[in-house]
Formats: structure tokens, C-alpha cells, sequence
């Protein structure tokens, strides 16, 4: 009698895992370390002041007040920029039983409200310097990006185009915000650069080990630089323009809200659902002296 095996067997029930796997990152450090204030204008204007510059300051007995001349305060702008994203689902797709979700129009929109909060950090530090464009009926208003936000004076460059960050670019920035009176607390590297930065944990060319019973390791990373202008967390981001590193105190930006995250069904054209995800959004750097920026030479 001949066996009778699976590779015989008609109907076999598939072996589908109803689990969909998707590691494509959606952490945003960035947008997620600063907080957020409402805009009212899809232009936002604020200003921004300093203190004039230390003085010996000793005056006679009795002496006459002398006018002194005070400078006036600097106007900073921003716009606001929709970011939006679409889906069109037919009627049976969303009828039908599928592996891994209960309905195809709702799992779309998640997918597309992970994929906008990843356009939103690209505006803000993967684009790189990107100016602000007032826009018209046919040309989308852009948001000026962070590293445009950040005075000139501000910005170090490695050198050389081989050149990669190294500890004394770090200093350099440290001490730029230092001097004008700011405080960072982050310091924000891309995946190649925290690399880089890793490598300040070597010693007279030995790594630094930590070695404790049975649990032998080897530590190269470097997770809070201590500097003589304070300390700085190192914070890894995937969105951050290649070649760019930034140093910066979460408390002077502001993820600026015109329009928070709207779903809208919109109108029929079938035998099918269309829903709309939309946003408007901006950023806010309260002092352009307030942190500095690295660039791997200039560009």
C-alpha cells in the first residue's frame, strides 16, 4: 500500500503567521526631545535679544549720567509647511479577511501616520539647510530647517572632505555655545558619526573594558560627553543629514503646531474609501546663538 504523505494531500491549510513584521525605524529624537507651542500665522515671527558686551564700569562721585546707546532686538521668522499623505482602499479589500490586520484602511493609515512623523524629522535635521519659502497658490510653503536656524558663526568644519568629527570639533562647539551663554544638553550624531564619537572612549590606545565576574564585555560608546563647558548627552538619530552633527538645549526649540495631525475621509469616487492624513507644522529656535552644528567640510 502506497504512503500517503502532505505532497499528496489536497487543502492543506497555509501556514501564514498573522503577524506583519516592519522594522523600518519611526523613532524621531529630534521632534521627540523639544516641546511645542501653537502657531496662529502660517508666518510666526518672535524676537530675540543679548546683553552688550562686559565693560570696566567705575564712575566719580557725583558724576553725570551719560546716554549710552542700546541695541535693539532682532526679528527671527518661520513658516508653516503641510505635510500630507493619502489612501485609497477598495471596498473588498477591507471586507475580505486578511492575515495580520483587521482592516486594510486602518492599517494603511498607521503606516502612513509613522511615514509623515518620519517627513517631519527629515524637515527638521535630515534635510540639511533648507530656507524658508513663503510660497504662493503654485509653490508649497517650506518650513526653514534647524541647521538654518543657527547663526553662522556657530558652524564648524572638520576640514577636508576625507576629515570625519572628532573630539575637538566637539569642544569647538561646546565652547561657541558656552560663550554666548547657553547650556546644551544634547549632543545629536548620525549612525557613522556616533562612531566617531565612540571612538573617545579609547585610553592610550586601549578600550575601555568592564570586566566583572563571568560577565566579560567590551564597552565602545561614548553615552554623555563631559567636557570643561559641561555635560552633553549623545543621542543617535537615523534622519540626521549624513555629515552633520548638532549640539543643542532642548528647551531653546519648539515644534511649532499650526494644524496637529487631521485624519479626512474624503469623497467618494467608487467602490472605494479615500482618507486623507494632513498636517501643519514648523520649528522654533529661540536664540541663534543658542547651538552649533558640525559639518563634515563645507558644502
Amino acid at each position: 500500500m502506497a504512503q500517503y504523505v502532505t505532497y499528496d494531500q489536497v487543502g492543506i491549510k497555509e501556514d501564514v503567521s498573522d503577524i506583519i513584521s516592519n522594522i523600518t525605524p519611526t523613532k524621531t529624537p529630534f521632534q521627540s526631545s523639544i516641546g511645542s507651542e501653537k502657531a496662529m500665522q502660517t508666518l510666526f515671527q518672535w524676537q530675540e535679544d543679548t546683553l552688550r558686551a562686559e565693560a570696566a564700569n567705575a564712575k566719580v562721585e557725583g558724576a553725570t549720567a551719560v546716554d549710552s546707546t542700546r541695541a535693539a532686538t532682532t526679528m527671527r521668522s518661520n513658516y508653516t509647511q503641510i505635510l500630507s499623505d493619502t489612501i485609497k482602499v477598495s471596498a473588498t479589500n477591507d471586507s475580505v479577511s486578511s492575515y495580520g490586520r483587521a482592516k486594510e484602511s486602518a492599517y494603511q493609515m498607521a503606516k502612513v501616520a509613522a511615514e509623515l512623523k518620519r517627513d517631519l524629522e527629515y524637515a527638521y535635521v535630515g534635510i540639511g539647510t533648507n530656507a524658508a519659502v513663503a510660497g504662493s497658490s503654485t509653490v508649497a510653503r517650506e518650513m526653514a530647517s534647524a541647521f538654518t536656524m543657527i547663526d553662522s558663526t556657530m558652524r564648524t568644519f572638520t576640514g577636508g572632505t576625507t576629515t570625519k568629527v572628532d573630539e575637538a570639533d566637539v569642544l569647538v562647539m561646546a565652547q561657541a555655545v558656552y560663550d554666548e551663554g547657553a547650556e546644551p544638553e544634547i549632543l545629536m550624531v548620525t549612525p557613522t558619526n556616533s562612531l566617531e564619537i565612540a571612538d573617545f572612549a579609547a585610553v592610550s590606545g586601549t578600550r575601555i573594558r568592564e570586566l566583572s565576574g563571568t560577565d566579560r564585555k567590551v564597552v565602545n560608546v561614548v553615552d554623555v560627553y563631559v567636557s570643561p563647558f559641561g555635560a552633553v548627552k549623545v543621542v543617535l538619530n537615523r534622519f540626521m543629514k549624513a555629515k552633520y552633527t548638532l549640539m543643542y538645549s532642548p528647551d531653546m526649540w519648539k515644534k511649532v503646531v499650526l494644524r496637529n495631525w487631521t485624519r479626512e475621509t474624503l469623497a467618494k469616487t467608487g467602490d472605494n474609501t479615500s482618507m486623507l492624513l494632513v498636517g501643519e507644522f514648523s520649528l522654533k529656535h529661540k536664540n541663534f546663538f543658542a547651538s552649533a552644528w558640525c559639518e563634515e567640510a563645507a558644502s
